[in-house]
């Protein structure tokens, strides 16, 4: 994997996007499955649903709530399927549903796939 973007599900896909991987837990509101342009769902990537209620994206929380995501994927092993599916395309655009664009699992999961 040598490219790992983030972008919101509701954005138009791009051809740049490469593969196109939807790690939220619950489908994006509003949104068809035919106009996601989704390559894959890995629901099992995404926080637990204990921490996902608990930080109820309060940017307030951003510092634990990054700090227990990171905690939960290093034990996940959706991870490893994420890696595999990754390795297909040089581009992976890692998908997620949240209006806040800075603070969210997505942010958090590429930084984790970077190193």
């Amino acid at each position: 994997m040598k490219e790992i973007r983030i972008k919101r599900v509701y954005e138009p896909p791009a051809r740049s996007d490469g593969k196109r991987i939807l790690i939220d837990r619950i489908w994006p509101r509003g949104m068809k499955r035919e106009d996601a342009h989704v390559d894959a769902w890995i629901k099992d990537i995404a926080p637990s649903s204990a921490l996902r209620r608990w930080f109820g994206h309060d940017p307030e929380k951003w510092a634990e709530f990054r700090r227990r995501y990171l905690a939960e994927l290093r034990q996940n092993p959706a991870v490893g399927e994420l890696q595999e599916l990754a390795q297909e395309r040089k581009t992976v655009t890692l998908l997620f549903g949240a209006k806040d664009s800075l603070h969210n699992n997505a942010v958090v999961l590429r930084d984790f796939l970077r190193g």
